[in-house]
């Protein structure tokens, strides 16, 4: 009874034209500047035309939902020291869209410490996922599934030379073990394998060694700014092969790095891009309304982790708190977002399975 009380009392503070109370409070260290910084501004703007869309109507049971951004520069240390200040000097119920494997996995300890859930990681890694991590509820589906894909997609049109170059951290390892995954199913063996320095990418001696194999496609499991020198390395080198990379790639920010350079790579999906979903149309309009991107995947990416976290903070009652949210994500069973359905348990916090695949056009836009 309270909560339709107070979801009473938010309808009547909107016909009058009054604002609801911003009272609940969300946590995101993500970087913002750094190697990651345009996929995270647009993961992050989805989410916010999500959260402005329900502050307008209101909030949650009269609460707005403020998200509180600290950039930690996609350094892990640094999103462990503003998760810290987050939940013990901001007081938030939540953390929300972490960037990053490493980064991610250097918040769960203070998750588990305080008690706090977080929505949405910005990241498939199957750490996450398996063993299942108590406070981590995921969204999206896994880099492994989407490498995985990515090597069926190829291996189905007869492409059989392909390398694989990726990052030296968890995220590299985490999209090797999926494509190396795919390639076994379709017997094939890598014509090259190698790893590159993730705070200082080197393609000097890669870009040749791929070009030498005949690499008719290269898989590149790395961060933007690290996938577009990567690229623009093999083509200086003179490889026509066709280049793949994962869906933290899949910004139109990744789009306006490569330049030239973009037409025909294709970027692994974790979300659908057809009207004929519900949320894609709400996404769309919104977007359009306020005179943004909506061909963004990344924002998209956002959007639905915000209507995910919404609906667990509706299900935790006019006044949310950690382990009310907490309980209402591991009791929500099937959620419907538009379309695509999120499920949670106890002992199944991964969310979503959808992968696909997305080619950039000649005119600096994903098509299917």
């Amino acid at each position: 009874m309270p909560y339709r009380y107070a979801a009473v009392l938010t309808a009547l503070l909107c016909a009058l034209g009054l604002p609801a109370t911003a009272q609940i409070l969300v946590g995101q260290t993500a970087g913002f500047t750094g190697s990651v910084a345009v996929g995270v501004k647009e993961t992050t703007d989805g989410a916010k035309l999500y959260f402005d869309m329900v502050n307008a109507k209101g909030g949650v049971a009269g609460q707005k939902i403020e998200l509180l951004s600290l950039d930690d520069k996609f350094d892990p240390a640094l999103s462990a020291e503003n998760t810290r200040i987050l939940i013990t000097e901001k007081n938030v119920v939540a953390m929300f869209l972490t960037r990053g494997t490493p980064n991610t996995e250097a918040v769960i300890p203070l998750l588990d410490k305080y008690g706090v859930p977080l929505v949405g990681p910005s990241t498939g890694a199957m750490v996450l996922h398996q063993p299942v991590r108590k406070h981590v509820f995921n969204v999206r589906a896994t880099y492994q599934r989407e490498a995985e894909k990515a090597m069926a997609h190829l291996a189905s049109t007869g492409i059989s030379k392909i390398a694989v170059v990726y990052t030296d951290d968890s995220f590299g390892a985490d999209g090797l073990a999926g494509a190396q995954k795919g390639l076994q199913h379709a017997k094939l063996t890598p014509v090259v394998l190698e790893k590159f320095d993730r705070a200082k990418p080197d393609f000097s001696h890669i870009a040749p060694a791929v070009v030498q194999s005949g690499a008719q496609a290269v898989l590149l499991v790395a961060s933007s700014a690290a996938a577009v020198e990567g690229i623009k390395a093999l083509k200086a080198a003179g490889s026509n092969a066709q280049f793949l990379t994962l869906s933290n790639n899949a910004s139109a920010g990744f789009i306006a790095g490569l330049g030239s350079h973009a037409s025909g790579v294709v970027v692994t999906q974790v979300f659908p891009r057809s009207f004929n979903y519900a949320f894609i149309r709400e996404f769309a309009d919104l977007a359009r309304a306020k005179g943004l991107d909506d061909s963004s995947p990344s924002m998209v990416e956002g959007f639905a982790a915000a209507k995910v976290l919404v609906a667990a903070l509706q299900r935790a009652g006019p006044k949310p708190t950690r382990e009310r949210i907490q309980a209402a994500l591991e009791n929500q069973g099937k959620l419907d977002i538009g379309g695509l359905e999120v499920s949670y348990s106890p002992s199944d916090h991964s969310g979503l399975d959808f992968a696909d695949l997305a080619i950039i056009s000649a005119e600096g836009k994903f098509r299917r």
